[in-house]
């Protein structure tokens, strides 16, 4: 190889190569010593290459720093053109969220006197608004001022005028005299006449049972349809109540004198045979045909003279000072009514010889016993007030007669035990409910109706003279069946004196009070309005804030043939329903559970009764919310629930003994109104569960006082109690049913003043009134 060639490959390659990557410039002055050399020259080839060679290099190392410098220079001029900008846009945020800011302030200060001009405008309206509420309050407590002026002023011009006949009266006393040994008279004539009526109903009813046929009304004690254990046990019997009149003959504590009566020949619930002479059986319903000198709520025989009694019932005409519970002012003048306060004897005493253990022992195990079970504590009552009403219409006997029945039950029923739920309580109902029950209960809501102003005035039932035949037990033992028969002549309801909304009404031998609901259903209510119905109904439609509605349909005796709740989505919950009764005139105030035997309590009492006293911290949810005690045999009228103690008994109660009602009152205090929150508290959580839910709410007093002012007092107990549920603790007013008792149904055996007595009752009654199926 020549030495051109290996200069060729050694250098003239690589720098061709080198001028590839590098400026024309650059090339061409690689290029210069190939193109020299070609040309000749002084020089040797190899130093004339080395020379360019040489010459390049330097000539890319200036040219590499002169790239370096103007690539330096070029960082440094966009690094200084970075920070202007980096500082021009930090300037410029800045100036941005200073104007924002500035904007923010602006607009939050614009808002503050927009919201302060408009909370300004609101207070204006608001004590406009206060101001015409004021005066709307200031004119409707002057219009009741007014009212209640003009009421006390007729009542004053009513007293006077009452006090001036008094005085006439005074002055002819002679002539009134004679004129009421004239209407003493008459009604000794009367009641001779209606005690023949009597005398021939029964006689006619005993010829139909063969049993009455051979009875006496002193010395027989069972009915002639008994088997042949009649005549036996008739003779024992009659010894057995020589023994106790006996007894009650004798003083009793305190000074009093039990009445002499002659011994009685009972049957089922503590009812005496038809033609006996009672003063009063089971429930307090004389017997067709008795003499009757006296009654159950105390009533006189009609022409006699009645003085004073010891229940503290003043002769009927004369002016009467009264203290104690429910009684009117000393001194003061009692008006008179068409319809006189009957005089009651003392009941008959009941002899308990158990000891407190013994007590204690059954009140923890009912179902092991068939005795009338009592609560454990001094002079404690029956627990059941269906026994109560036995003990005071027979006392002892009443309560061996009862305890009998109870074997008899046990022997047939097999001791069953108590319902699981209320399903299983209404198990016989179900089957009985016909199938387009839910359509019927739509039509009592929508069935088109006349459109009157005024809330009806109901009235009084006009039964008079109804025979109602009920068997009370029927018995099967041995093959042989026993057939008990009780025959309630229903006399004519009577009013007996109103007072206020309340009217006091007799029937019989007994006095009721019976209130008006729909003053305190019509609470917090923005309308309210009624329809009358065919066949004499009424239907009142009560609208309430939320848009939901509370329907009622009423007979025109006032009892509720169904109550539903309409929310405004149109869903129905039905609180309320009874069958609608066509046939015939409607019965009186009677006692249903006549139909009954006596009930057997299978619980201890500790789970029947709560006492909030006693148990402050309980679970009153899982208490109230438990099914009834016993089965169900049909639904029935929120009025017979209401007049029976036999159907109350079925369901717990909750004593609220912690409302102490001083004497004559009905006032409850707040403090005592927190006592019962628990409770409240228990109902609401019942009702969210199911807003058809119905509680009924009894009030009681003790035995000081006359019948028909402590009736009235504990319907008015009953009344605040419901009040204040729904205006302290929001319970619906539609929610809650209320009744007085007076002192029917006392706690503690004793006339005297009694604060354990003087109570109210709370029970969940649902599964009498309500088909379950219709939750």
């Amino acid at each position: 190889m020549s030495i051109r060639s290996k200069l060729f490959a050694t250098v003239a390659l690589p720098v061709l190569s080198v001028s590839v990557a590098v400026p024309p410039a650059v090339a061409d002055s690689l290029m210069k010593p190939f193109e020299v050399a070609q040309e000749g020259g002084g020089q040797s080839d190899e130093e004339l290459l080395l020379q360019k060679q040489r010459q390049a290099e330097e000539e890319a190392a200036r040219q590499a720093a002169e790239q370096q410098r103007a690539a330096e220079e070029e960082a440094a001029r966009q690094a200084a053109e970075q920070q202007r900008a980096a500082e021009e846009e930090a300037a410029r945020q800045a100036a941005e969220q200073q104007r924002a800011a500035e904007e923010e302030a602006a607009r939050q200060a614009a808002e503050q006197q927009k919201a302060a001009e408009e909370e300004a405008a609101r207070q204006a309206a608001e004590q406009q608004k206060a101001a015409e509420e004021e005066a709307a309050r200031q004119a409707a407590e002057q219009q009741k001022a007014a009212e209640e002026e003009a009421a006390r002023q007729a009542a004053e011009q009513q007293k006077a005028a009452e006090e001036e006949a008094a005085r006439k009266a005074a002055e002819e006393q002679k002539a009134a005299e004679e004129q009421k040994a004239a209407e003493e008279q008459k009604a000794a004539d009367e009641q001779k006449a209606a005690d023949e009526q009597k005398a021939a109903e029964e006689q006619k009813a005993a010829e139909e049972q063969k049993a009455a046929e051979e009875q006496k009304a002193a010395d027989e004690q069972k009915a002639a349809e008994e088997q042949k254990a009649a005549d036996e046990q008739k003779a024992a019997d009659e010894q057995k109540a020589a023994e106790e009149q006996k007894a009650a003959e004798e003083p009793k504590a305190g000074g009093e004198t039990a009445p002499a009566v002659e011994p009685q020949p009972q049957t089922g619930e503590g009812q005496p045979v038809p033609g006996a002479e009672q003063p009063q059986t089971g429930e307090g319903q004389p017997v067709p045909g008795a003499e009757q000198p006296q009654t159950g709520e105390g009533q006189p025989v009609p022409g006699a003279e009645q003085p004073q009694t010891g229940e503290g019932q003043p002769v009927p005409g004369t002016e009467q000072p009264q203290t104690g519970e429910g009684q009117p002012v000393p001194g003061t003048e009692q008006p008179v009514t068409a319809e006189q306060p009957q005089v009651q004897q003392p009941a008959p005493e009941v002899v308990d010889t158990r000891t407190e253990e013994e007590k204690v022992k059954i009140a923890d195990d009912p179902a092991a016993t068939d005795e009338t079970v009592v609560l454990p504590v001094e002079n404690g009552a029956a627990v059941l007030d269906s026994d109560k009403d036995a003990d005071n219409a027979g006392g002892n006997q009443a309560r061996e007669e009862r305890q009998k029945l109870r074997e008899e039950l046990r022997a047939k029923e097999e001791d069953a035990p108590p319902p699981a739920d209320d399903a299983a309580a209404q198990a016989a109902i179900a089957a009985e409910m016909p199938a387009d029950l839910p359509q019927k209960i739509e039509a009592n809501l929508n069935e088109k109706g006349t459109r009157v102003d005024e809330a009806p005035v109901f009235v009084v039932p006009e039964t008079t003279n109804i025979v109602n035949n009920t068997v009370i037990n029927n018995t099967v033992i041995n093959n042989n069946t026993t057939v008990n028969n009780i025959t309630n002549n229903i006399t004519e309801v009577k009013i007996v004196e109103q007072v206020d909304n309340r009217v006091i009404l007799g029937v019989g031998d007994q006095i009721f009070v019976r209130g008006d609901d729909r003053p305190r259903l019509r609470y917090d209510a923005e309308e309210t309005y009624y329809d009358q119905l065919p066949r004499g109904r009424t239907r009142e439609t009560i609208v309430r804030p939320g848009g939901y509605r509370i329907v009622t349909v009423y007979n025109r005796y006032g009892d509720i043939l169904q109550r539903s709740r309409v929310d405004r989505d149109g869903n129905e919950y039905l609180m309320i329903y009874a069958p609608e009764r066509d046939e015939g005139p409607r019965p009186a105030i009677i006692d249903v559970g006549y139909e009954l035997p006596p009930m057997r309590l299978r619980i201890p009492v500790r789970d029947y009764i709560a006492d909030v006293s006693d148990d402050p911290d309980r679970d009153y949810y899982e208490f109230l919310a438990e099914p009834p005690v016993e089965r169900v045999e049909r639904v029935y009228t929120m009025d017979e629930v209401r007049h029976s103690a036999r159907l109350r008994d079925k369901v717990r109660r909750v004593d609220l003994d912690t409302i102490t009602f001083p004497t004559g009152s009905a006032e409850v205090s707040m403090s005592q109104a927190k006592t019962m929150r628990k409770v409240a508290a228990a109902m609401e959580k019942i009702l969210a569960k199911d807003p058809g839910e119905t509680f009924f709410i009894e009030g009681h007093t003790d035995a000081v006082g006359s019948d028909r002012s402590n009736l009235v007092l504990s319907d008015k107990r009953a009344e605040s109690v419901a009040s204040l549920l729904t205006e302290v603790y929001g319970i619906p007013p539609e929610n809650l049913a209320t009744q007085g008792y007076g002192e029917r149904f006392l706690k503690v055996r004793t006339q005297d003043a009694e604060q354990q007595n003087r109570r109210v009752t709370i029970r969940r009654v649902t599964p009498l009134v309500r088909p379950v199926a219709q939750r």
